[in-house]
């Protein structure tokens, strides 16, 4: 069964860095779209970073100039580099990819268990 297993969270001060990692388990055929999602208390989920197979990448505003996504199609692994954090940076970070696992005929959204970021000092 497919599964993404995020790692790299903890706790950072104000104006550091954190890198996210996210890597997609065995049984699959090809990735699509790797992409970063956070949710912070009381807000709804929103898209942080995408990526897609070429290496197109397209961030939300408030990270542009902070943020990295990166990926390894070799490995199934997608990357976020988060610099200069801030405080409204800290929430729950979630992986995503859209997936062709082995052995079935359609593509499928899969999603990390999420991993806590927070930016304090």
């Amino acid at each position: 069964q497919v599964q993404l297993v995020e790692s790299g969270g903890g706790l950072v001060q104000p104006g550091g860095s954190l890198r996210l990692s996210c890597a997609a388990s065995r049984g699959i055929l090809r990735i699509q779209d790797m992409n970063w999602y956070r949710q912070a208390p009381g807000k709804v989920r929103e898209l942080v970073a995408t990526i897609n197979r070429d290496g197109t990448t397209d961030y939300l505003d408030s990270v542009k100039g902070r943020f990295t996504i990166s990926r390894d199609n070799a490995e199934n692994t997608v990357y976020l580099q988060m610099n200069s954090l801030n405080s409204e940076d800290t929430a729950v970070y979630y992986c995503n990819a859209n997936i062709l696992p082995l052995g079935y005929g359609s593509w499928r959204d899969y999603w990390g268990q999420g991993t806590q970021v927070t930016v304090s000092s």
